[in-house]
């Protein structure tokens, strides 16, 4: 047997026989959690990536003195962080700076219209009030509405495992009170008369890849998190967070090894063995965890191993979570400019629904847009030069899986001048003048960067009967041995849901074993 064969990486520490051996694919956020539980709960732990560094889609590039935050930029709830740090025997808030946000972020409608959001409920009333006072009666029900879907959707679903059909049985009762199988944006419209502030409570999904007109009404419980924990930026970004994780990691004793690719997820007589590397390398494991897109997983990963429920021909079926453009770039001596322009905001477009459908169904990249535009600077010194400003701005486009999809080699930067144009005229005037640093991602980048299916920016779109069991599980009934966290899997997208994974994980995953 040969050195590779007993699954020891080049320069890696040498394999602890009195210790259950994990592997972990992917170091996003997902991954790092769940490393971070394997690691307290006695696993030797090896965690391999593509990338050069930690975080996934919450990495950073730098660029001319400008750090770029690739991906999430807040957080709402923190203490799935401090609960993960604590499981470690360690304190979240020594590691990682997290800045209390308020307000959370400002929507601007093409009219002029604005809406910020606050976490007092009281200012949000009258921010409410201010719009349509009509439905300041209809706020504070859906803000109950919200709470409820928390208490069920995220404290409850959201933190146990659902890979039992009889785990979906019994919450069925549930779902049906609580109107699942309505979506997002037809809540809203029963609580708000005014389109704006239907707009305002139902675009969250977009932020875990969901079409609001479609993705089930629990998600309604983010506006409870907001006024409930808040909305906070990390100093350093998400990829503080990220580096925070790995830190914790090799304290354990675990291992991190960058720009290795896993090719196959290896299994013998029906049980996992560990994985095979791009290289040819083999590390062999007692389990693997795969933060890899879920698609990803089954179809690549595990291409020579006959599936049951997850074959090619229902992932062909699965409804996918949109495309991602996003324009990072820099500003030279522009840190007293645009005073107005905070550390979130969202530029509307003419149409709402219109541009969803155009998104989600018809595969069509639109004339017109809504953005997303990130601004940390203005709470985060370390992400400029002094004096000048590092943002984002994130537009919703179609994945590349649509009949005739867009062209990104020949569209990016023709579809870039559109978004800084629209920048330039409802929010950062004179834009053109400041420019520096500049770097576009694109749904060609999302597939060949994150190995993500369809270019997708949020892996499987989390509408009812693809949420809490229809979700990929977080143990795999494919094979013995083999885990799944991230996006992907249960309970989906965004910060809590990714973290949460590795928790719903660790009450998965048998005791490590050791050898007397």
């Amino acid at each position: 047997m040969t050195r590779q064969d007993i699954g020891i990486l080049q320069n890696a520490t040498p394999i602890d026989p009195v210790r259950s051996h994990a592997v972990v694919i992917g170091a996003g956020l997902g991954g790092l959690a769940s490393a971070m539980r394997l690691g307290a709960r006695g696993y030797r732990v090896t965690v391999v990536d593509r990338l050069d560094g930690p975080g996934g889609r919450g990495s950073a590039i730098w660029k001319d003195g400008h750090r770029f935050d690739l991906g999430p930029t807040i957080v709402t709830v923190p203490q799935v962080f401090r609960e993960l740090w604590a499981a470690c025997g360690r304190d979240f808030s020594e590691d990682v700076d997290l800045v209390s946000l308020d307000p959370f972020y400002e929507i601007l409608w093409p009219d002029g219209e604005r809406f910020c959001a606050y976490r007092d409920p009281a200012r949000m009333e009258k921010e409410v009030a201010r719009l349509s006072p009509g439905d300041v009666k209809g706020y504070r029900k859906f803000l109950r509405d919200s709470e409820a879907r928390y208490q069920f959707g995220f404290e409850d679903l959201g933190r146990r495992p659902m890979n039992r059909l009889w785990d979906l049985i019994k919450v069925l009762p549930t779902f049906a009170r609580m109107r699942a199988d309505r979506s997002v944006y037809a809540h809203a419209a029963r609580r708000f008369r005014d389109p704006r502030l239907r707009m305002a409570f139902s675009f969250h999904p977009l932020f875990i890849g969901g079409d609001p007109t479609r993705v089930t009404s629990i998600y309604i419980l983010v506006s409870h998190l907001e006024k409930a924990f808040g909305v906070h930026y990390p100093i350093g970004g998400v990829a503080a967070i990220a580096r925070a994780m790995e830190n914790v990691i090799r304290s354990q004793g675990g291992t991190v090894r960058y720009g290795v690719e896993a090719d196959e997820i290896l299994v013998d007589q029906g049980h996992v063995q560990g994985i095979a590397l791009a290289d040819g390398q083999r590390v062999t494991a007692d389990l693997v965890v795969s933060n890899a897109d879920s698609g990803h997983t089954y179809q690549r990963l595990l291409r020579n191993h006959p599936r049951r429920r997850w074959t090619n021909q229902r992932l062909a079926r699965t409804k996918w979570s949109m495309g991602l453009f996003v324009w990072y770039f820099g500003t030279k001596g522009t840190r007293g400019l645009w005073p107005e322009v905070g550390h979130h905001t969202i530029l509307n477009g003419p149409r709402y629904r219109g541009l969803i459908r155009d998104i989600f169904l018809k595969g069509t990249l639109a004339d017109d847009m809504s953005l997303y535009v990130h601004r940390p600077s203005v709470n985060d010194p370390t992400v400029a030069p002094e004096g000048d400003d590092t943002f984002y701005a994130l537009s919703p486009v179609p994945h590349l899986g649509h009949s005739d999809s867009v062209d990104w080699q020949t569209e990016a930067e023709r579809y870039r001048q559109k978004v800084q144009a629209v920048l330039e005229d409802q929010l950062l005037p004179g834009l053109g003048a400041h420019l520096t640093a500049s770097e576009v991602f694109t749904p060609n980048t999302f597939r060949d960067r994150y190995l993500s299916p369809l270019g997708c920016g949020f892996s499987i779109e989390p509408r009812i009967l693809q949420s809490a069991w229809f979700r990929p599980h977080n143990v795999s009934e494919e094979i013995p041995g083999l885990f799944l966290v991230g996006a992907g899997t249960h309970p989906g997208a965004g910060l809590p849901g990714v973290v949460s994974s590795a928790e719903v994980l660790s009450k998965l995953v048998p005791d490590p074993v050791r050898v007397p």
